[in-house]
């Protein structure tokens, strides 16, 4: 599936979960919007989700995860897995165009519209049409820098608005705290 609608980019880095997202909107090749939100927290601060694609489409999946954490008590592996399961099986669902970035303070995961879950190995995740150009700055920032989870995806999200003309530079990111911080 081709998602040309935005950035997203969630990342776990030294004990920090972060994600974030650009605020454009599209249609067809026309900027309907500039400054929209597509992060969310959700299960009380717990865990973090990015959505790409139709926006009906994706809220509906996005309540739909929701639903299966308070089911599964906030088991984010568990949650993502039935919701995989749901999105390949039922005939609604199955015709839903977008696709999901998620990260909580231990997993990292992209569920994709044909049911697919990917966990990265670096624990970056990355949708959307700018998503490619965002993995490959968040990939060099945690390599070369000592930026916290936070920094490197606003960088990243920078970056990959400079290129890609889907995304523009109206970043917003959520990050987790850690058990320290509270």
């Amino acid at each position: 599936m081709k998602i040309r609608s935005t950035t997203i980019l969630g990342i776990i880095h030294n004990g920090q979960a972060a994600i974030g997202g650009d605020g454009q909107v599209t249609i067809g090749n026309t900027v309907a919007k500039r400054n929209s939100k597509k992060i969310r927290s959700l299960y009380n601060g717990k865990v973090l989700c990015g959505f790409a694609g139709s926006a009906a489409d994706a809220f509906t999946l996005l309540n739909r995860f929701e639903e299966k954490l308070e089911q599964y008590r906030g088991n984010v592996y568990r949650s993502v897995v039935e919701l995989a399961k749901d999105w390949r099986t039922d005939k609604y669902l199955r015709r839903l165009e977008a696709m999901l970035a998620i990260v909580s303070k231990d997993n990292a995961f992209i569920v994709s519209g044909t049911g697919d879950i990917i966990e990265p190995d670096d624990n970056i995740v990355a949708i959307g049409s700018g998503g490619m150009y965002a993995l490959a700055a968040a990939r060099m920032l945690t390599k070369y820098s000592s930026l916290s989870a936070k920094e490197i995806t606003e960088e990243a999200l920078k970056t990959a608005a400079e290129i890609c003309i889907y995304t523009n530079d109206k970043i917003n990111v959520e990050t987790l705290e850690s058990e320290n911080e509270k």
